[in-house]
């Protein structure tokens, strides 16, 4: 397995529609296990292919407790659709591995039934609530060029491209407020 480099703001990719994935092969499976591995190193609990600039439909999840002794429990989503949502609303503080450091909170649908390939190919079926929810439509909106960013005011976003292009100029790191939250 190798680790791949993730892009983060401003890099333009992060807004491309990801295209549908058409063959799930040996090759397609050596890359989510790639991703996987990116995911767990950042450490984050989801990835999407776009964030190591693949704009491909294919999204690595874990939500398991990172815990010592604890099972994993990775998903591996391949032209992930999410089929309905409930109408009940819930707010998590999100971060994101192409936004390092910084966190907000954004309010989406509590639950969504999410339809995708799995890594063998098989259709598969999930309703998702709680923060699998969230991860979900999180790494979801980055298959179809939308970052959580979006869900906040205007003034808020343009101050965090802001920072993060003048940043990416300068070659430093933007500064922002330390949290303890994992990225997705």
């Amino acid at each position: 397995m190798a680790k791949l480099d993730i892009i983060t703001l401003p890099d333009p990719k992060l807004r491309l529609v990801s295209a549908p994935v058409e063959r799930i092969d040996d090759e397609m499976r050596r890359f989510l296990d790639d991703m996987l591995e990116t995911m767990y190193e950042a450490p984050g609990i989801g990835l999407a292919a776009i964030q190591v600039g693949v704009p491909r439909r294919i999204v690595t999840i874990d939500v398991s407790p990172r815990e010592e002794g604890q099972p994993r429990a990775p998903l591996f989503l391949i032209n992930p659709e999410i089929v309905s949502s409930v109408d009940d609303r819930s707010t998590y503080e999100e971060g994101c591995l192409s936004i390092p450091d910084y966190y907000a909170e954004v309010e989406r649908p509590a639950g969504v039934k999410l339809r995708y390939l799995d890594r063998d190919g098989k259709q598969q079926e999930i309703d998702a609530d709680g923060l699998l929810a969230t991860c979900i439509q999180h790494e979801v909106d980055h298959l179809d060029g939308k970052l959580f960013i979006d869900y906040l005011s205007r003034l808020k976003r343009d101050m965090v491209i802001r920072k993060f292009t003048k940043a990416a100029k300068s070659g430093t790191k933007p500064e922002f407020k330390p949290h303890a939250s994992e990225e997705m």
